[in-house]
């Protein structure tokens, strides 16, 4: 497996090059990032514990998830996250929606990355029913999903830097989401639910103009990293919000299954693109960054470095770009053209039964996962045989992710808190489902 491992030298941030406890002042223990008075020091002041609620109507909790927080003095010493406020039962409303029809669903999870929530539905249907889709089609899910990658990492970059206090980053973040969306209206005709995918295919191929836009921005994009790269990587004020604060060890991440840059930045390089390989991932050249320390600065540098090696893989998937059709050429799966819909019976019949009653597929289950922007992404689904399932289930890794949150908080100052929270970068959807 290649992976790449970010290396940190803390003479190069302007900070005390002798290591992160040495930032603390003389008489303060280094406790995850956050200054204890120790021994005689410390003062003998009483008081109770207080309780203050963040959210759920609060810009730093990046939804409608509510905090409560119990504090002594300054320093977190519980966080009950409380979710559920954007609750919509999409599992439930799958069971009632033909498969093709739960894809507006998924548009509405994780809002921030609609296409790769697209494509895992398609593909987890595609596995259950034992479809082979066309290398056309292969290619354009992965770029749909690269793009999704890097739209949703720089939502969370700019939206980390305005929580920690730096609003230029956020702008330049957003411009070049913009961009983004800008391919994605071409592509679909919608910026954030795009409903891009059919079982065994797509709703629609690139247009005219897509391939020539798409490689513009593979050109000019890192160089909007490089300036993100030069106000934020080593940059005093980002390094002490960020280093030391919300550390999860390898062992930790693991047991709280955390995945995606949550767990690499802890030091473990699992990757489903290279470890259950799905839409001929391992055929590309890419690298997987990993941090060391596990803490809220490796999860920036994981995320920013993961942005670069998605332009790798855009450019690679460019190059291989076949031509040929988008759709498998089964019209019990696929609905033909219009033109033979309109001209043809047994084309009508066809197009009639798919979408009156859906696609149906064998009696079965099946559980295929992706390697989404925030981590593990599954779709599994349970088949009676109808168009329709028996049980729709989604493994969200924004959710399981948030449930470490609690644990990274202990003992941190609450300022500290917001980094910590936004270096989990949860999006509610996905959380309430």
């Amino acid at each position: 497996m290649a992976t790449r491992r970010i290396e940190f030298n803390l003479a190069t941030t302007g900070l005390d090059p002798q290591g992160r406890a040495a930032r603390l002042p003389l008489g303060v223990a280094d406790r995850g990032g956050v200054g204890i008075l120790t021994g005689e020091d410390e003062p003998q002041l009483g008081g109770d514990h207080m309780l203050v609620n963040i959210g759920p109507q609060h810009p730093a909790t990046h939804g409608v998830l509510r905090l409560v927080v119990e504090l002594d003095g300054e320093v977190v010493v519980r966080v009950i996250p409380h979710i559920g406020y954007l609750h919509t039962g999409f599992e439930k409303l799958g069971e009632y929606r033909q498969y093709n029809q739960i894809v507006t669903l998924t548009d509405r999870m994780d809002y921030l990355a609609p296409m790769s929530n697209n494509v895992c539905l398609a593909l987890a249907v595609e596995k259950l029913m034992g479809l082979d889709i066309t290398e056309r089609c292969k290619v354009l899910r992965v770029i749909a999903c690269e793009l999704s990658r890097i739209i949703s990492h720089l939502v969370w970059m700019g939206t980390t830097a305005i929580d920690l206090g730096a609003f230029t980053p956020f702008l330049w973040c957003f411009q070049e989401r913009e961009r983004v969306y800008d391919l994605q209206e071409m592509w679909t005709g919608a910026r954030l639910t795009t409903s891009l995918t059919r079982v065994g295919g797509l709703m629609a191929d690139i247009p005219d103009g897509f391939e020539s836009g798409l490689r513009e921005f593979c050109k000019t994009f890192p160089n909007t990293l490089d300036e993100v790269d030069v106000m934020l990587t080593r940059n005093a004020i980002w390094c002490a919000r960020l280093q030391g604060i919300g550390i999860m060890s390898a062992e930790e991440a693991i047991n709280y299954s955390l995945s995606g840059p949550m767990l690499r930045a802890s030091g473990v390089p699992y990757d489903v693109r290279k470890d259950r390989p799905y839409l001929d991932y391992e055929s590309y050249d890419f690298e997987i960054p990993v941090g060391e320390h596990g803490d809220a600065y490796d999860r920036f540098l994981c995320r920013f470095e993961e942005m670069r090696q998605s332009v790798r893989i855009l450019e690679q998937a460019l190059d291989r770009l076949p031509d040929g059709p988008i759709n498998v050429s089964d019209p019990r799966v696929s609905l033909p053209p219009k033109t033979a819909a309109m001209s043809d019976m047994e084309a009508m019949i066809f197009h009639f039964k798919q979408v009156m009653e859906g696609i149906e597929t064998p009696v079965g289950e099946a559980y295929l996962p992706i390697e989404g922007p925030k981590g593990e992404l599954g779709y599994y689904f349970v088949s009676d045989g109808t168009a329709k399932p028996v049980r729709f289930r989604v493994r969200p890794p924004a959710f399981i992710n948030l449930a470490s949150l609690a644990k990274m908080a202990e003992g941190h100052l609450l300022s500290d808190l917001i980094a910590i929270n936004a270096s989990i970068d949860i999006v509610m959807g996905e959380v309430d489902r």
